[in-house]
């Protein structure tokens, strides 16, 4: 059995105040200003100029942001998770072997147009609970769930992960022309298999029969829990061998 999360993440028109940018022809997630404990700074990430750009001046190179997910040079991700959406996670029953895919809304570097597209993944080997304490390696890295607790649940998970290279239109969600909330999805993707989006009216057919997906405007994690099918795998294995194009 295994699961396929789609996981939102980086600056929108409420976290950060506009889209993230596409730099060259690779995408560039901004994460989120910090709402807890941070010791990393735009500024740190190689960001700030483009968090300033993106969030209208609002945000600067010395502001504090959340650096979650954290994709390391090793090609590893780790990422922290709590509150309401990771107990969604484990009422979903996401576990150690499932699969994170990242998007977020981006800006199309010729155009501005603004848009869903997937940006890195997280194919998870261990979930780390740290409610009885914080692993050493966490903290020297300074992931942010690892410097202070931000809920009663705070869990870590890591594994293999790394971040797309380039803006390819494989990975792009979003249908063209927009908005950016609907979605082209994949043929195996049906009603009732994706969590937060059971109402009949979000599943769409578009021209020459092409599947779309209303997505929901709020919320974190939409699990796809693909069980046996091969299908699901297939598609997975493809944006995966997307995102570690060079």
């Amino acid at each position: 059995m295994m699961r396929i999360i789609f996981s939102r993440k980086g600056f929108d028109s409420s976290a950060g105040g506009g889209p993230s940018p596409i730099v060259d022809g690779r995408p560039l997630s901004l994460p989120i200003p910090a709402g807890a404990a941070s010791a990393t700074t735009y500024g740190d990430l190689g960001l700030g100029e483009l968090a300033a750009k993106s969030s209208r001046g609002r945000i600067h190179a010395r502001d504090l942001c959340h650096h979650d997910p954290m994709f390391r040079n090793d090609g590893t991700c780790v990422f922290g998770q709590c509150g309401a959406a990771q107990t969604h996670l484990e009422r979903q029953g996401v576990k150690p072997g499932d699969v994170f895919v990242f998007f977020g809304l981006f800006a199309d570097e010729d155009t501005g147009e603004p848009h869903h597209r997937i940006f890195g993944y997280l194919r998870t080997d261990e979930m780390i609970s740290l409610a009885n304490g914080v692993p050493h390696d966490l903290q020297e890295m300074r992931h942010p769930h690892a410097l202070a607790m931000h809920h009663r649940n705070d869990c870590i998970w890591r594994g293999e992960g790394v971040e797309a290279a380039r803006a390819s239109d494989a990975l792009r969600l979003t249908v063209p022309g927009g908005p950016p909330s609907l979605w082209r999805r994949p043929d195996w993707l049906k009603r009732g298999g994706l969590s937060y989006h059971d109402r009949a009216d979000r599943w769409l057919r578009g021209k020459h029969a092409q599947r779309r997906l209303q997505s929901v405007a709020r919320g974190q994690e939409f699990v796809a829990d693909i069980g046996r099918r091969q299908a699901p795998r297939d598609w997975l294995d493809r944006i995966i061998a997307e995102i570690r194009a060079s």
